[in-house]
C-alpha cells in the first residue's frame, strides 16, 4: 500500500517524536522514540578528519611511480605506504594517472593516502583474477580479543553502562565490543526460527564502543561506554564485553580518483571486488574520492565507460569512520553474489556517509552481511539508476539501496534523495537467511522520485518525504511478515516543511552544546 501524503496544516512541521525540548530519553505514549544518532563519524562527529597529521610526506613519484600510466606503479606506491607505516605519514599522490597491476595494503595506524584532487590524482587497478572478496586498496587492522567479561545483569537499550562481576585489567580508553550469542531464544523471539542460520549459536559483536569510565567501587562493577547501546543485551543470550586489540587509528584516503573496471568477462568471473576496503579501523576517513571511467573498460559495447568491476567502498568491523564528498558510479557486475554495492557497511558502528552519490550500482548504499550494523548515518546522499540483474545480460529489476541482512538497528537516512529507492523488510531466506533486515531505522527528510519499502521489525520511522516519493509500510505479505506494527509515518509529502532539515546535525548540535 502506498502510504501517500499526510494531511497536516500548512507551515513548518516539528515531528511529534522530536519536540523542541527533545532529549534522548524522550518516548511517546506508544513507546516510540528516536535514537540519538549524533555519535556517528570520525571521533564521534566531534572533529573533522585531520588535515594536519604529523609525520613525513612521501611522494610516490619519488619512489618510482609513473604518473603517465604507461607502467605499473603498484610496487612504488606500496613502498611509499610501507615507509609511511613506520611511525605514520602521508603518502602523496601527485597529479597524474597511475596504473596499478597489483593490490595495495595499509596495515599501520597514522597512514594517509592523499592526492591533489579526485579528478587530478587517479589510480586505476588492472588485476582481476582471484580478486573475489578482496579489495584493490585495503586498510586493515589485525584485530583480536584478549579479554571477555560476561554481563552480570541485562543492559537496556539507550544505556551507556554495563555491569560485570570483575573488570580485570580493563582500562579507560580500551576499545570493546558488546555482543551476545544468536541463541535459539533470541532467534525465536524475533520469529526467525528456520530463517536465520549462518550466525546461529555464535557470539556476534553488536556494538563497537570505547570505555570511558570504570567504577570498581560498585558491585557489580560499572563499565561506562562512550555511545549508548541501541538494543537490549541479555544475560540469557550470553551477553558480554570483549576487549578489541589492534584497530588501526587515524588512517585515511582523500582526494584521489579510483577505477578498477576491466573487461566484462573478467568482471563477471569474480564476486565482491571492492576498490577500497577499511576493516578493523576507528577514527578513520575517506573523503573527496571519486570513481572514473577505467582505461581497462571497453570503449564500446557491454561495459563501455564502466568505473568499477563490481563494488566500491567497504567499511567492515569498524567504528567512527567518516566517508564524505565521495562519488561512485557505473559498476560492471550487477549480478547476485554480493556485486554492485557502491557504499557498503558491514557489522560496524557509528559510520557517517555524507554528501556523497551512488549511481548505477546494484545497491548503491547498503548494509550487508551479519548482525551488528547500528548507529550509522547516510546524510545528504543521492542514489540513482540502481539496477539489479539476475544474471549477466539477464532480467533487470530496480536496484534499491537497502538494509540487506540480519537486523540492522537504529540507523538513519537523513536529508537524502532517492531516485531509485531504499528497502528495509523481512527478506526471509534470501541471502542465506537475511530475515528481518531492519529495526528502529529512521528515514528523515527524504526526496526524490523513487520508492521506500519499510516493513521493519518492531518500529521503523518515516518522517518527512517528498511529494513524488512513494512510501510503502504495508502490502507485500512476506516482506511484512512478523514486522507489526506498521512503521510510524509523519509529514509524508511534506519534506520541505520538516524542521530541522537534518536530524543528525541537530542532534549533534544539541549534544555538543550540552557537553561541558
Amino acid at each position: 500500500m502506498d502510504a501517500g501524503t499526510d494531511a497536516v496544516a500548512p507551515g513548518p512541521i516539528q515531528s511529534a517524536l522530536y519536540p523542541e525540548a527533545w532529549d534522548p530519553s524522550f518516548v511517546d505514549a506508544e513507546g516510540r522514540s528516536l535514537h540519538d544518532f549524533s555519535y556517528a563519524g570520525y571521533h564521534n562527529g566531534e572533529r573533522e578528519p585531520s588535515a594536519d597529521l604529523a609525520g613525513p610526506i612521501i611522494d610516490v613519484v619519488a619512489m618510482g611511480a609513473d604518473p603517465t600510466g604507461a607502467s605499473d606503479s603498484s610496487a612504488a606506491i606500496q613502498a611509499a605506504i610501507d615507509a609511511a607505516s613506520v611511525g605514520g605519514g602521508i603518502v602523496s599522490i601527485p597529479a597524474g594517472l597511475y596504473r596499478a597491476d597489483g593490490a595495495l595494503r595499509v596495515e599501520a595506524s597514522g597512514v594517509v593516502i592523499r592526492g591533489e584532487g579526485a579528478d587530478l590524482s587517479r589510480i586505476y587497478f588492472t588485476t582481476s583474477a582471484s580478486m573475489s572478496q578482496r579489495a584493490h586498496l585495503s586498510i586493515v587492522g589485525a584485530v583480536s580479543s584478549d579479554l571477555e567479561l560476561a554481563l552480570a545483569s541485562d543492559a537496556n537499550a539507550l544505556s551507556t553502562d554495563v555491569w560485570v562481576a570483575d573488570a580485570g585489567d580493563l582500562a579507560v580508553g580500551d576499545d570493546v565490543d558488546v555482543g551476545w550469542v544468536i541463541s535459539p531464544a533470541f532467534v525465536e523471539e524475533h520469529a526467525m526460527t528456520g530463517v536465520w542460520g549462518p550466525f546461529n549459536d555464535e557470539w556476534q559483536p553488536f556494538f563497537r564502543r570505547t570505555v570511558v569510565a570504570i567504577d570498581a567501587s560498585a558491585s557489580p562493577v560499572r563499565v561506562g561506554l562512550d555511545v549508548p547501546l541501541r538494543y537490549r543485551a541479555l544475560t540469557r543470550d550470553g551477553a558480554s564485553v570483549r576487549r578489541a586489540r589492534g584497530l588501526l587509528r587515524e588512517v585515511g584516503v582523500e582526494s584521489i580518483g579510483v577505477a578498477n573496471a576491466v573487461t566484462p568477462d573478467e568482471a563477471w568471473a569474480e564476486n565482491q571486488v571492492h576498490a577500497i576496503e577499511m576493516s578493523g579501523v576507528r577514527d578513520a576517513w575517506i573523503r573527496d574520492v571519486a570513481s572514473f571511467p577505467s582505461p581497462g573498460a571497453p570503449e564500446t559495447g557491454e561495459g563501455a565507460g564502466a568505473h568499477l568491476a563490481s563494488c566500491g567502498i567497504l567499511v567492515d568491523a569498524s567504528k567512527r569512520v567518516t566517508v564524505a564528498d565521495t562519488h561512485l558510479a557505473a559498476a560492471q557486475n550487477l549480478g547476485p553474489g554480493g556485486n554492485g554495492y557502491l557504499f557498503e557497511i558491514r557489522a560496524s558502528s557509528e559510520i557517517l556517509v555524507r554528501d556523497s552519490t551512488g549511481r548505477a550500482g546494484r545497491h548503491n548504499f547498503i548494509q550487508n552481511w551479519g548482525f551488528g550494523t547500528s548507529g550509522c548515518i547516510f546524510l545528504r546522499v543521492h542514489s540513482s539508476e540502481g539496477r539489479a540483474l539476475d544474471s549477466r545480460g539477464g532480467f533487470a529489476l530496480l536496484g534499491a539501496s537497502e538494509f540487506h541482512h540480519s537486523l540492522a538497528m537504529a540507523n538513519l537516512i537523513d536529508s537524502s534523495v532517492l531516485d531509485d529507492g531504499w528497502v528495509g523488510v523481512n527478506r526471509l531466506t534470501a541471502s542465506s537467511g537475511a530475515g528481518h533486515s531492519a529495526t528502529q531505522n529512521v528515514f528523515w527528510n527524504i526526496g526524490g522520485v523513487g520508492v521506500i519499502r519499510s516493513f521493519q521489525y518492531g518500529w521503523g520511522y518515516l518522517i518527512g518525504t517528498g511529494p513524488e516519493l512513494r512510501v510503502f509500510t504495508t502490502g507485500v505479505p512476506w516482506e511484512g511478515l512478523d514486522t507489526e506494527p506498521p512503521d510510524y509515518t509523519e509529514a509524508l509529502g511534506r519534506a520541505d516543511d520538516l524542521m530541522p532539515r537534518s536530524l543528525y546535525e541537530d542532534q549533534l548540535r544539541r549534544r555538543l552544546a550540552s557537553t561541558p
